[in-house]
């Protein structure tokens, strides 16, 4: 049975990708946390806290394949315990010699905290790979249109002129802060919980070394140790959960701007289409955004569990199961949707179609009336206030309809003609165009020298 419609065989694809699926799907899961148990008997083993025999055959049948999970679920059911039908399960299929070494001293969080250091790994790592991807794309967007003028846009009015390889640079560099926090990131995230009944290790104290059992424990399952028991200290997946509904929130500043510029009226982006595409049962003309407002939708969403998890980080004591319970549900969602915003802003921005004759029509149109190196010059001659008011005035709809500043300018005897000309002549794009090369520079640094993803 199916009850939520982003399970829907029908629409999941518009919440959730293949690659998150697979880190994410029930069986996945099970299996992560049967891997989990089975490093903990491992190193237990090597400590001489169970016997090398038991941990063995934990390993050999810690597979989700081998249990029976109805059972599992009922057991779950019955006991009211996040983990005890697993337990359970396990215990079931393995001989009677190991069932006693299944979960020594071990807590609930233990395995689904460092279950959460893998997913964080995992996850950052498809993360990093799509958005690397993407910034590939975007970069090209604005080596490409370097030079590409545009209007620049404030309050959705046009303004000054811009390129729109300025626009898609600003994209690329944003997104490379994004890479930046994941990489440097990781080291706190990809941690493991090994911490007991409140986070003392007190169940190992005097068996074995509890710190270099823990560190054992990490290793094995390739984790940081974290150095201090964080059962109620939720920083890193707040922080994690923030970081990726940051990058969906960047995914939906680039599709809101293709939803914005696709309009016909503007007509300066469109998105890719298919034959097979349709835009709108009624009014078959339309040709809707819909992956530009997609984005928009997922970021959202992605916003509202981050919230979720940053919530959690107000804990009590030395172990709050409600904030951590509530992570179980906001996590995997704020993964699925990021991980998602990231496959379609790809295929996005991959498909975009530039119309540079749009953008210069339009600049031409709504009028490239140089203001702004007027204005620099002006208050360099009259002062900032001065020039600002008399730019005002000539620049009011009431005066010629605001469209003849530097005849006005010249009329007024502040300038001659000449000057007039001579200011607004300057390149009103020279530093935009040279902050693109900057971005370009940068990122062919970073990419030549940062390891793969």
């Amino acid at each position: 049975m199916v009850t939520r419609l982003t399970d829907s065989p029908v629409y999941a694809h518009l919440w959730s990708t293949p690659a998150m699926e697979a880190i994410f799907d029930e069986r996945a899961r099970w299996q992560r946390w049967l891997d989990v148990i089975a490093a903990l008997a491992r190193v237990q083993a090597r400590a001489g806290i169970v016997p090398t025999a038991a941990a063995s055959a934990i390993t050999d049948h810690a597979r989700v394949e081998n249990l029976d999970l109805e059972f599992v679920a009922e057991q779950t059911r019955l006991t009211s315990h996040s983990t005890l039908g697993l337990i359970r399960g396990l215990r079931a299929v393995l001989p009677e010699s190991a069932r006693e070494h299944v979960y020594v001293g071990a807590t609930v969080q233990d395995v689904t905290d460092t279950w959460f250091g893998l997913v964080m790994h995992d996850v950052g790592a498809q993360v990093r790979a799509d958005l690397c991807a993407l910034e590939e794309s975007v970069l090209a967007l604005a080596r490409t249109h370097r030079d590409t003028p545009m209007a620049g846009r404030t309050h959705g009015q046009p303004g000054a002129p811009v390129t729109f390889g300025f626009k898609a640079a600003s994209w690329a560099d944003e997104l490379r802060r994004h890479l930046d926090r994941l990489r440097s990131g990781e080291p706190r995230w990809s941690v493991g919980q090994l911490a007991g009944a409140v986070g003392a290790l007190a169940f190992h104290d005097g068996i074995t070394d509890p710190l270099t059992l823990r560190t054992a424990f990490c290793d094995e399952l390739g984790l940081g140790d974290p150095g201090m028991s964080w059962l109620t200290s939720r920083d890193r997946v707040a922080e994690f959960g923030f970081v990726l509904a940051a990058v969906a929130g960047s995914l939906a500043r680039i599709g809101g701007e293709v939803v914005e510029l696709q309009r016909p009226e503007i007509g300066e982006l469109s998105e890719p289409t298919s034959p097979a595409a349709v835009g709108s049962i009624t009014m078959p003309h339309k040709r809707n955004p819909e992956a530009g407002e997609h984005l928009d939708t997922l970021a959202r969403l992605a916003r509202s569990s981050s919230g979720v998890l940053l919530e959690g980080m107000v804990a009590l004591h030395e172990r709050d199961g409600r904030g951590w319970k509530a992570e179980w549900v906001a996590l995997p969602e704020v993964c699925l949707l990021t991980g998602t915003a990231l496959s379609v802003a790809r295929t996005l921005v991959d498909g975009l179609e530039v119309h540079p004759d749009a953008m210069r029509a339009n600049l031409d149109r709504h009028g490239d009336l140089g203001s702004e190196r007027l204005l620099a010059a002006l208050t360099a001659r009259l002062g900032r206030n001065a020039a600002q008011e008399l730019m005002h005035d000539v620049l009011a709809p009431s005066v010629h309809g605001g469209s003849d500043a530097a005849g006005q300018l010249v009329a007024r005897g502040v300038a001659t003609d000449d000057e007039v000309r001579e200011w607004a002549g300057r390149s009103p794009v020279r530093v935009a165009a040279a902050m693109v090369d900057d971005v370009l520079a940068r990122a062919a640094s970073a990419r030549s020298t940062e390891p793969g993803p």
